[in-house]
């Protein structure tokens, strides 16, 4: 179920890359009608704040990653055209195997999803994702992932793997940009103990995911508090932060 080293190797660039939606709350007002950003004033941001960005922002800067090592990718995604669109990436090898790359969800790594390909397994399987193993099906002709959780829960997600029309899939990205639901959110694969977990920072909340189960963070009083507290866990710069989250305290969120 593991994708080859050329794969991998574009992939894992992206390893302590965020999903976030901090970066679109603050560069809103500073954009002008186009919201969504060439990857070269992802990588300035990058370079200067620290910041990545939304399921979109990071689709699109791992497909122009995949385009300069020479891979063939596209994006896909499920619910494009409505305000819960989620965008992510395949990346096909050498042997036209398919690899479902999905930054947004912060997996840990591509998988298989060619269900005749060769080490493809239909059972569940651990190290693909924080905190969960997964199990790849197919339902409808679309894509189905089920994630098991610690407690036995599960839970299923979709995807449309035919590759989207760019020109679709920008005007979705468009309106993802555009579109600032009240209540942030930042993603983030941590290290904890002997596994990749997943940190979360959520409405004013924030956790860790673990094989273990979940533990919560101490709440926090003020912006500056948070600020330090995800800067500890991202590396994002403070002001950048502060200025971010203030946007969406302005919101009510």
């Amino acid at each position: 179920m593991n994708a080859p080293h050329s794969i991998l190797s574009v992939w894992k660039k992206f390893d302590c890359f965020p999903m976030e939606t901090l970066t679109k709350a603050w560069f809103y007002n500073k954009a002008g009608i186009k919201k969504q950003r060439e990857v070269s004033l992802m990588k300035e941001h990058h370079a200067q704040y620290g910041v990545t960005g939304n399921c979109f922002d990071l689709a699109i800067w791992l497909l122009h990653d995949f385009k300069q090592a020479g891979i063939h990718a596209y994006p896909v995604g499920h619910e494009l055209k409505t305000p819960s669109a989620h965008a992510a990436v395949v990346a096909v090898d050498e042997e036209g195997r398919r690899f479902l790359c999905d930054l947004g969800d912060q997996w840990l790594q591509p998988i298989l999803i060619d269900q005749e390909a060769r080490d493809f397994t239909p059972e569940k399987v651990s190290g693909f994702f924080p905190a969960a193993d997964v199990q790849v099906s197919s339902e409808d002709g679309q894509l189905v992932i089920a994630y098991h959780r610690p407690n036995g829960k599960i839970s299923r997600q979709s995807y449309d793997t035919d590759a989207a029309d760019m020109n679709i899939f920008l005007a979705a990205a468009e309106r993802s940009q555009n579109t600032i639901y009240p209540k942030a959110l930042l993603e983030q694969r941590i290290l904890y103990k002997n596994e990749t977990a997943h940190w979360e920072f959520y409405n004013w909340k924030s956790f860790l995911s673990t094989t273990e189960g979940l533990y919560h963070d101490a709440p926090m009083d003020t912006i500056e508090e948070w600020a330090a507290r995800i800067h500890d866990k991202t590396g994002y710069e403070r002001e950048f932060l502060i200025e971010a989250l203030g946007f969406y305290k302005k919101l009510g969120g």
